[in-house]
């Protein structure tokens, strides 16, 4: 399974947390980032993560590009709705490449949650 795992500034911790807790499906995984969630998921957990750019500087739409390409088969990306992100376009853009391809995204921690399950009964087959 590879799972692009992205988050705006005020939930990275949300998504470092909710990584660690599902450290041992997402240890199963090949797993994608944004350059500064990338780097705090490896630093604070230990995982392998294939790391791009951060999202202002194109990160979202590398990762974006990988979606397009069929090389990402989930997606985390924990956004923060109350704060006006200077990259907007580009998030509205990868969101909406998630469903023009029909890539399962998750926007919160509780549709985080109900991915990351379904992630773990494919990898149980």
């Amino acid at each position: 399974m590879n799972v692009a795992l992205i988050a705006h500034d005020k939930k990275k911790l949300d998504l470092v947390m909710f990584v660690k807790e599902w450290k041992h499906v997402f240890g199963q995984c090949n797993l994608f980032a944004t350059k500064t969630t990338g780097t705090l998921i490896e630093e604070k957990i230990g995982l392998d993560i294939k790391t791009f750019n951060s999202g202002p500087l194109g990160g979202d739409l590398q990762i974006g590009a990988l979606l397009v390409t069929g090389d990402i088969d989930f997606v985390i990306f924990l956004r923060d709705p109350l704060t006006a992100q200077p990259h907007e376009p580009d998030v509205s853009a990868f969101l909406r490449i998630c469903d023009v391809h029909n890539i399962p995204l998750a926007t919160n921690v509780a549709s985080a949650e109900a991915l990351v399950l379904e992630i773990e009964k494919h990898l149980k087959k």
